[in-house]
């Protein structure tokens, strides 16, 4: 399964947007409003959807200035978040792209909430 947000323009460039991002502490920044618990250490940071059990996520690749990949803590759970990044004409082009494999099952339950709440991360991020 794989979920991709539209492409949102910000004002920050590639490296300080790149730079902000690299402290999991300000993920808080942008996480969507249905984001009930967040909670950031040095390589992971847990979230909270409404309804949903509690993720954790740890650095799973970091290419400055245009890639910072998350993957799932639990080996229950195998997918990956991906936030990439390009310098634009005034600031930074940001996507994300969500990677996961489920089983039938467990798509049809996660793939509706999931979708929404990348496509929320990407309008949050646009807003700073």
């Amino acid at each position: 399964m794989q979920i991709e947000s539209s492409v949102v323009q910000i004002s920050k460039s590639q490296d300080e947007f790149f730079s902000l991002m690299e402290d999991l502490n300000n993920m808080k920044l942008v996480m969507p409003e249905s984001v009930e618990r967040f909670e950031a250490g040095e390589n992971t940071f847990v979230f909270g959807l409404k309804g949903m059990p509690d993720v954790r996520l740890l650095i799973d690749e970091v290419r400055k200035p245009d890639l910072l990949k998350f993957k799932a803590a639990s080996s229950k759970l195998d997918f990956t978040l991906s936030t990439i990044l390009e310098a634009g004409d005034q600031g930074t082009k940001v996507k994300y792209l969500f990677e996961g494999n489920f089983n039938p099952m467990m798509k049809m339950m996660v793939e509706r909430p999931l979708t929404r709440f990348i496509h929320d991360l990407a309008e949050s991020t646009s807003k700073l």
